[in-house]
């Protein structure tokens, strides 16, 4: 029995322990935001915060986790004010939307990191997220002002 501690919750997990995180969050914990792209931690529409830190959950084994803090785009902000959901929103970034909960767990990992990331550093943090709409402006022009919109929250400009 592992307890795997999602969006702040703990939650009994008594199933195969090789299974993919990306599996026993969706099919039994009913998180269903984090979505199956590839299968191989290539293209990012998995990826959910391990501790703070983006990972893909399509190839991380549930044993590997344990009682780390998982964040699912669900546990990002309850009420979706988090200044990505924000930007996103504001921007109409998605097109289809199939990859957008795993580019914004990506770019909501960065702003913890670096609050005003240039370009580059975007591109950089963003490299492994594939979006197959090519929305990657919009996505970056949507980081920026999560930055924005961030900082403004803490009361610095």
């Amino acid at each position: 029995m592992i307890t795997l501690n999602v969006n702040g919750k703990a939650h009994q997990y008594d199933d195969d322990e090789s299974m993919p995180l990306l599996w026993a969050l969706r099919d039994i914990l009913q998180y269903t935001g984090t979505k199956y792209g590839c299968g191989k931690g290539l293209c990012g529409a998995c990826t959910v915060h391990l501790n703070g830190q983006p990972v893909r959950s399509c190839t991380l084994p549930v044993s590997a986790v344990g009682a780390q803090k998982i964040t699912t785009i669900e546990g990002l902000s309850e009420s979706g004010d988090h200044p990505v959901q924000q930007a996103w929103q504001k921007l109409n970034v998605p097109q289809c939307g199939y990859c957008q909960s795993g580019q914004m767990m990506s770019a909501a990992a960065l702003l913890e990191t670096n609050a005003k990331p240039t370009d580059e550093q975007i591109d950089n943090a963003m490299s492994g997220n594939i979006c197959r709409c090519g929305t990657y402006e919009r996505i970056k022009k949507a980081i920026h002002l999560a930055s924005d919109l961030a900082i403004e929250v803490k009361g610095v400009k």
